[in-house]
């Protein structure tokens, strides 16, 4: 099964993203089903690189390399990335710039889509 994450909240604040990676790391650890998390909005910040928590506080840049180590693809908007100045370089190595077309792509591919 293909499975499609759309997560739109930023990366603090809320626990939406944090509960979609939380769910996308379940459902990318079941076997059979295959994984992609597209981060819009304010949720590109979860992507930024070098996040530094207080102790005990998740950390999603820590979630976002347990999603790759499991086989998740990760793409952030690029044009909501530019809007919040965020460059390529600014983003973890397990994510890459995507587009509204790849995100269509997906789309397409998915059997279920989950939105937070």
């Amino acid at each position: 099964m293909n499975i499609l994450f759309i997560l739109n909240d930023p990366s603090y604040g809320t626990e939406r993203s944090y509960n979609g990676f939380r769910h996308a790391n379940v459902m990318a650890k079941t076997e059979g089903t295959e994984v992609r998390i597209f981060l819009m909005a304010d949720a590109v910040t979860c992507a930024k690189r070098g996040q530094k928590t207080p102790d005990g506080y998740y950390n999603l840049e820590k979630m976002i390399i347990v999603a790759n180590r499991r086989g998740a693809s990760i793409g952030a908007c690029g044009t909501c990335s530019d809007a919040r100045g965020l460059q390529t370089e600014d983003l973890h190595d397990g994510v890459h710039r995507s587009s509204m077309e790849e995100l269509a792509e997906w789309t397409v591919w998915a059997d279920k889509l989950i939105v937070y």
